[in-house]
């Protein structure tokens, strides 16, 4: 009988089809699992079905004869060693499709609220200050007439933009090598960021995106620009994006990553008053959740059952 371990807690629809494929030994608690319990875990499983918080690397691989599939709940896999994967032979799969419009959506309600000034607005509604209605009380930032530029033309890139003429919005997409499309209106990164009043972020985390977003495009972008966040933390540097908000160069950022997750009202950017932070929510919808856990189990029972899985990551 195949062992499958499960790092969280998922829906049940999912945990269901697990059990009719093997032995489950599932992490019952909502904390990341501890990384010595995985690594022994993993040493007598034959699957392994991971969140984006569990470090899989070759120490890992190398200590587990019996493991066939890492199947990761997420579109990332930056926390797994694909190369010591593929040198022991272990598939690694991803979920891919299923949380692209969820993503989308929460990308547009953090612009949104963020040009609209809705949290300060709130929290001073909450705090007594809106005593009397005045012509510069609350003053936000309209989304149309404005232009939107993506950085990513891939499915949660084109999801946003596909949303952008509902607001009245232009579209312009950085014509970068690794995500050129012939659909992309690309422009040179110099002229793209002088035109687009918000920069949304859909790029996968890979050595050359870390860091991408870096002091040079602040200097760059249209002075009192937006940026939007929703991919990876590492892609932007956060050193210069503070820097950037403190000088008064760019309006302000919406961030629902960061470098180091979690965290909390102690990070610079989260606390920062021009900083709208949420907690890595993109997919956070009933409907999304179910879905990706059933689209890792998919791909768990393709391995298993000697089958191809359909969002093989590290396929030769």
């Amino acid at each position: 009988m195949s062992r499958i371990i499960v790092t969280r807690r998922i829906h049940a629809d999912a945990l269901e089809k697990l059990r009719a494929l093997g032995e489950l030994i599932l992490w019952e608690t909502d904390t990341p699992i501890d990384p010595n319990t995985l690594a022994s875990w993993l040493q007598d499983a034959d699957a392994c079905l991971s969140m984006l918080t569990d470090r899989i690397g070759a120490q890992e691989f190398a200590s587990a004869p019996r493991l066939k599939v890492v199947s990761n709940m997420a579109v990332g896999y930056d926390n797994i060693d694909l190369d010591a994967a593929t040198r022991q032979g272990v598939v690694i799969t991803n979920t891919p499709d299923v949380l692209t419009e969820a993503t989308a959506e929460l990308t547009w309600a953090l612009m949104l609220a963020l040009m609209r000034q809705l949290i300060p607005a709130r929290e001073a509604l909450l705090a007594g200050q809106w005593r009397h209605w005045k012509p510069d009380g609350f003053l936000g930032t309209e989304l149309y007439g404005k232009t939107l530029g993506i950085v990513g033309w891939g499915r949660i890139g084109q999801a946003v933009a596909r949303r952008a003429p509902a607001f009245g919005m232009r579209v312009v997409a950085l014509n970068r090598q690794t995500t050129r499309t012939t659909e992309s209106p690309g422009l040179p990164l110099e002229e793209f960021l002088a035109v687009a009043d918000a920069v949304s972020i859909h790029v996968p985390l890979t050595p050359e995106t870390r860091g991408l977003v870096n002091e040079q495009w602040f200097s760059l972008m249209k002075p009192g620009a937006f940026v939007i966040n929703t991919a990876r933390g590492p892609i932007i540097d956060e050193a210069a994006l503070l820097a950037a908000l403190n000088q008064g160069r760019i309006g302000g950022a919406a961030l629902d990553v960061f470098h180091s997750e979690p965290a909390d009202g102690s990070h610079p950017l989260a606390s920062h008053p021009k900083v709208l932070a949420t907690p890595h929510i993109g997919s956070a919808t009933h409907e999304t959740r179910r879905a990706m856990a059933l689209r890792a189990v998919a791909n768990i029972a393709a391995v298993l059952q000697g089958a191809t899985p359909p969002d093989w990551v590290n396929r030769p």
